[in-house]
């Protein structure tokens, strides 16, 4: 089993989810593929530039493969599940359901008009730690993607905070309800989920069935 962590936006493969994940993994045999979504530069970044990342990531693994998302990880890993038939599992952390709708909301009709006059949206990067000018094409391209409707009823495990503030813990609720293969554990929490990592790796270890020394081979990142 591959597993690969799709890490937020305006954040990178090294984030604390993502580098507490290596080590847990790593404890129990596995290894976890992260790759960098902001590639080939976060300015000119997309849903679909990040889809291609994921699948040149994914190119030459055989066997099943598990995505772990984290915000917009997490409504990349659904997409791209719709999309390649090796996916066996979700995990999502606070996925970012509804991400253009709720951008449009967040910034209000004037600063989205600036953003396609200007062409550029000022973002703080936390990997980067510096503020990034983020082009357009990211607000229109995402409004292309139907992250709602995956094709196929891939086990999911979804791991939301009641006290999200970025992400409506509601929209994880709404996506879970109508989908029996879909299993939704709440926290008392924000949306960085930091104080809570031990429960959801137990949660996660639990999902995937991971067994120290046992279960599935580690498989080396490329």
């Amino acid at each position: 089993m591959h597993l690969v962590y799709l890490h937020g936006f305006a954040s990178g493969p090294n984030s604390t989810k993502g580098s507490f994940l290596k080590r847990r993994l790593a404890e129990f045999g596995y290894d976890l593929h992260q790759p960098d979504l902001n590639a080939p530069a976060f300015e000119a970044m997309t849903i679909s530039s990040q889809l291609a990342v994921i699948a040149r990531t994914l190119e030459g693994l055989t066997g099943p493969v598990t995505l772990l998302g984290s915000s917009m990880g997490g409504l990349l890993a659904v997409l791209q599940a719709t999309r390649d038939p090796r996916i066996e599992r979700l995990v999502l952390m606070a996925p970012a359901f509804g991400f253009a709708r709720r951008w449009q909301e967040r910034l209000g009709a004037a600063a989205v008009a600036e953003w396609r006059r200007s062409g550029k949206l000022a973002v703080y990067h936390y990997a980067y730690r510096r503020e990034c000018r983020l082009g357009f094409e990211m607000l229109t391209d995402a409004l292309g993607y139907d992250e709602v409707q995956p094709r196929r009823p891939v086990p999911t495990l979804i791991l939301h905070g009641r006290r999200d503030e970025v992400v409506d813990f509601e929209l994880s609720r709404a996506f879970a309800a109508s989908r029996p293969n879909v299993a939704l554990r709440p926290y008392d929490t924000d949306h960085a989920m930091i104080d809570v990592l031990e429960p959801m790796w137990q949660e996660i270890r639990g999902f995937l069935k991971l067994e120290r020394q046992g279960g599935y081979p580690a498989v080396r990142s490329s």
